[in-house]
């Protein structure tokens, strides 16, 4: 009787950056391989891997670990499912990596970590003076959404990346995910750079002006 051998996992590497070969990472990757589309699954990736090459640049010291699956969560909550939770669908992304981490037996430490990575990823101004995966995050998500810190990472490594996770027409395709997945809650865009999608892209949009609120409070003065 021939035994078959288990075949040896392959490691994944790109531009000097190495995802987690864990069991926890594994598990993440199916999971939102199986649960998102190929546009977010593919996104989310490359906000690893650039996040990452991030972290290198500013000599970061982070956990790899946990940096991976905030990257692999942080737009979950785009999906149909969250359409009507009344929630900020970086919240409900949030709380979907919490759920699976406790799961895990994670330590509630390191969830906290990644659920505040998650929740604060179009926060500008903000992430970048937390932890290191709290930074990252968000410095991935700004490399491959806005083009921030675009030169600070070698062509090459860019190259790398986006042959192993491509990108295409993902300005245009990442503009209609953001919008199907706020537009059926858009007060959940109240201050937040949601609403500047849902203007763009949703016909009668109302805006929630800040001031407005102020001037219309119920406070005399």
């Amino acid at each position: 009787m021939t035994i078959e051998q288990p075949r040896p996992r392959t490691v994944e590497s790109v531009a000097g950056v190495t995802i987690p070969d864990t069991k926890l990472a594994r598990e993440a990757t199916e999971l939102i391989r199986d649960t998102t589309s190929e546009l977010v699954f593919h996104h989310s990736r490359r906000v690893y891997w650039f996040g990452s090459l991030q972290g290198r640049r500013r000599d970061l010291s982070y956990d790899p670990e946990l940096l991976y699956i905030g990257a692999m969560f942080h737009d979950v909550g785009l999906g149909e499912q969250f359409h009507h939770s009344g929630h900020r669908f970086e919240v409900d992304s949030a709380d979907e990596a919490r759920r699976f981490l406790r799961g895990h037996g994670v330590p509630e430490d390191s969830i906290r970590r990644v659920w505040t990575a998650i929740a604060l990823h179009t926060t500008p101004g903000v992430p970048e003076f937390m932890e290191p995966e709290v930074a990252l995050v968000t410095a991935g998500v700004e490399y491959d959404v806005l083009g921030i810190g675009y030169h600070g990472i070698a062509d090459a490594d860019r190259r790398a990346v986006t042959a192993m996770e491509p990108r295409p027409d993902f300005k245009r395709r990442i503009l209609a995910a953001f919008t199907a997945g706020v537009a059926p809650k858009p007060e959940t865009a109240f201050g937040t750079v949601n609403d500047d999608v849902l203007a763009h892209f949703v016909p009668g949009h109302e805006h929630i002006d800040f001031v407005d609120m102020i001037e219309s409070s119920p406070w005399a003065e």
